[in-house]
C-alpha cells in the first residue's frame, strides 16, 4: 500500500540488553501514498516519526494532532494511537524507533510526553541522522555503537530546539516585566508606548506583538487601564480635583481625562467619585 525508500531494522528490540539507557530497534525513510494509515494499534517501544514535507493527522491519548513539514510526533509504548497520511499531500517522513532505561527520562528533557507528543523542528539534521544510521547496513558490535551515538544525536538536537524555545519564552517574559515595572514607576509622567519600547530595547512593532500576547490587551490599552485605576484610588482622597488626579494620573488635559474616563468605566469621574463615596457611607452606617 506505501512505498518504504530505506530503513535499517536491527535484530528483534526484545531480545536486546534491557538494562541499556538506550536501544536502538529501527529507523528508516518513508514516502507515502495518498490516505495511508497505520493503527489503531499499540507499539512495545517509543516511536518518533518526523515530517519532511507534506502532512497528515495524528492520534494518541485520545487527542488528535494535524501533523505539516517541519513537525515530528511521539507514539508512546502500551498506548493506542493512530496516524494517517493526508489525501492531498501525503507526509514523506522518517522515523526512528527505540527503548531503554533512560528513554522516558530522554525524551522528557526533549520536551516530549503522552501530553506534549508533538515537536518542530526546522533544521535538516534530524533527516541527516537517520540516513546516516541507514548507510549503517552491517549490524556489528561496532556500528550498534555508533546508532545509539546518533540516537543520542537525534534526542538532542529536538532537546535543544525545546531549551531555544524555553529561553525565548523566559526572555519574553523577561521584557513584559520590565514594561509592567516601567509603566508602575511612571504612569503620572506623560509616557508613550515608543518611550517604553525605547527603554527595554525593543522594535515597537515587536514589543506590541508579545506584550498583547502575553497579556491579552495591547500595551496602550494597558496603560490607560492602570492610570484610570489608579485614578479610582486617588478619588477617595475628597482634597483633591478632578483636575488634580487627571495630572497625577499622567493626563495634563482634564477634559480629555473625563472623556476618556467616562468611557472606559461608564461614567464622568464626578459622578463615579459621588457614586463611591455614596457606597462608603451605607458601608460605614
Amino acid at each position: 500500500m506505501h512505498k518504504i525508500t530505506d530503513f535499517i531494522q536491527l535484530t528483534n528490540h526484545q531480545d536486546k540488553d534491557k538494562n541499556r539507557d538506550l536501544n536502538m530497534y529501527i529507523c528508516g525513510i518513508e514516502k507515502c501514498k495518498p490516505g495511508h494509515s497505520w493503527g489503531p494499534g499499540i507499539r512495545d517501544h517509543y516511536l518518533i516519526h518526523y515530517v519532511i514535507n507534506g502532512k497528515g493527522k495524528f492520534i494518541i491519548n485520545k487527542q488528535e494532532y494535524l501533523i505539516n513539514a517541519k513537525q515530528g510526533f511521539l507514539i508512546v509504548p502500551d498506548t493506542i494511537s493512530f496516524y494517517q497520511a493526508d489525501n492531498d499531500e501525503p507526509w514523506f517522513y522518517i522515523w526512528l524507533g527505540f527503548n531503554g532505561l533512560m528513554a522516558e527520562t530522554y525524551l522528557k528533557r526533549s520536551g516530549l510526553s503522552i501530553n506534549n507528543p508533538v515537536f518542530s523542528y526546522a533544521g535538516n539534521e534530524l533527516e541527516e541522522i537517520i540516513r546516516k544510521m541507514i548507510s549503517l547496513k552491517e549490524i556489528n558490535s561496532t556500528n550498534q555503537m555508533l546508532l545509539t551515538g546518533y540516537l543520542y544525536h537525534f534526542l538532542a538536537y529536538i532537546s535543544k530546539v525545546q531549551e531555544q524555545d524555553k529561553a525565548k519564552h523566559i526572555s519574553k517574559n523577561k521584557y513584559i516585566k520590565l514594561a509592567l515595572d516601567y509603566i508602575t514607576y511612571n504612569y503620572s509622567r506623560q509616557i508613550s508606548i515608543e518611550e517604553i519600547s525605547e527603554y527595554i530595547g525593543l522594535d515597537r512593532t515587536y514589543f506590541f506583538t508579545i506584550f498583547k500576547k502575553e497579556m491579552g490587551i495591547s500595551p496602550q490599552k494597558y496603560l490607560i487601564n492602570f492610570r484610570l485605576n489608579q485614578a479610582c484610588k486617588l478619588m477617595k482622597n475628597t482634597e483633591l480635583s478632578i483636575a488634580e488626579i487627571s495630572r497625577s494620573v499622567g493626563y495634563q488635559d482634564p477634559l480629555y481625562f473625563s472623556k476618556l474616563f467616562k468611557k472606559e468605566k461608564g461614567l464622568s469621574p464626578s459622578k463615579y467619585r459621588k457614586l463611591n463615596m455614596r457606597s462608603e457611607i451605607i458601608v460605614s452606617k
